[in-house]
């Protein structure tokens, strides 16, 4: 089968090549699926520079969320069989097939598109382990969500008004933020290219953001701690500005506002019973139709380079999908 290799970490994806290589076979309590569709997240490009916490051995193929068809089941799987939709938050699905353990397989919502359900787990797990576990989020508080428009940050946008909260869009791009306000109805937007904190206090009637959801860090996180509300909650999610920052507590102590970091999947793997609760939660929003992931464009494997790009010149409105299929 075909599959997207790192063979080694070098800038500009120099270590990133389609391969051919041995097609897996399913083991005994896994299933292979014929991968369909598959999402592609900001640390799938810092894990071909070795910049991303986690670190596979070389080498390996990317990728960690897709939807496709189940091809072949091992011995004793009974609940998965040939032919049946599915998708799953995994580890190397950048290829036209991928094995799966059972439990790590959720049926594909019959609303959701094979390109929607790829880009759904990461994205919709993250923003419901940071908004409900971590930020408590309460119906009628302001929640300012940066990189509104990328995919984990319109994953919160779109759960935060599920969840009833008022919500803020931030993005740098006037043109993204014009599309998130029409597609998801959000109740302001505000243009971090600039300095934004008075902008989020006019909005809020000078309180600030209840919640704030930062995947950019830098100097978004900086400034997101001069508009934050007495006794927010400030939701570390990742560092895409490249810079991590730091905090002088003596501003937290002042305003009482915590900061929380959000890991969704070290989170399930800690409290595991948690973590089943929160899978379930996600997937019946999807089943339900309550959420409305955005797929931004489709690749095939070939331009894997090109669907990238996407995310690194910050062009993404929602997610990027590769197709192995193709």
């Amino acid at each position: 089968m075909r599959a997207l290799v790192v063979e080694e970490l070098a800038p500009d994806y120099a270590g990133v090549r389609i391969r051919d290589v041995a097609t897996p076979q399913p083991g005994p309590g896994e299933v292979r699926v014929k991968v369909l569709a598959a999402a592609v997240n900001f640390p799938d490009l810092m894990q071909t520079r070795g910049e991303h916490q986690h670190k596979p051995s070389l080498p390996f193929i990317g990728g960690m969320e897709m939807a496709g068809v189940v091809d072949a089941v091992g011995d004793g799987v009974t609940a998965f069989q040939a032919g049946d939709e599915v998708c799953s938050g995994g580890r190397g699905v950048f290829a036209e097939y991928a094995v799966f353990p059972t439990a790590s397989l959720q049926k594909k919502p019959k609303g959701l598109t094979f390109a929607q359900a790829a880009g759904y787990p990461v994205a919709y797990l993250t923003a419901y382990v940071g908004l409900v576990r971590a930020g408590q989020l309460q119906p009628g508080e302001w929640a300012l969500i940066h990189g509104a428009a990328g995919g984990v940050g319109l994953a919160a946008v779109d759960l935060a008004k599920v969840l009833g909260a008022k919500v803020i869009a931030a993005s740098a791009s006037d043109v993204k933020l014009q599309t998130v306000e029409a597609e998801y109805a959000v109740d302001a937007t505000v243009n971090v290219a600039a300095s934004f904190r008075e902008r989020v206090k006019e909005i809020t009637g000078g309180r600030g953001a209840d919640v704030i959801y930062d995947p950019v860090g830098g100097d978004v996180f900086d400034e997101s701690t001069r508009c934050i509300a007495f006794g927010g909650r400030i939701l570390s999610i990742g560092f895409t500005s490249g810079r991590l920052p730091t905090l002088p507590v003596n501003i937290a102590l002042i305003k009482g506002f915590s900061v929380h970091g959000v890991r969704a999947g070290e989170y399930g793997r800690q409290f595991p019973e948690k973590g089943r609760e929160n899978n379930a939660a996600i997937w019946k929003l999807a089943e339900e139709g309550r959420v409305k992931p955005r797929v931004h464009a489709e690749y095939p494997l070939s331009e894997w380079r090109e669907a990238y790009e996407t995310l690194a010149r910050r062009t993404v409105v929602g997610k990027t999908i590769i197709r192995p299929d193709l």
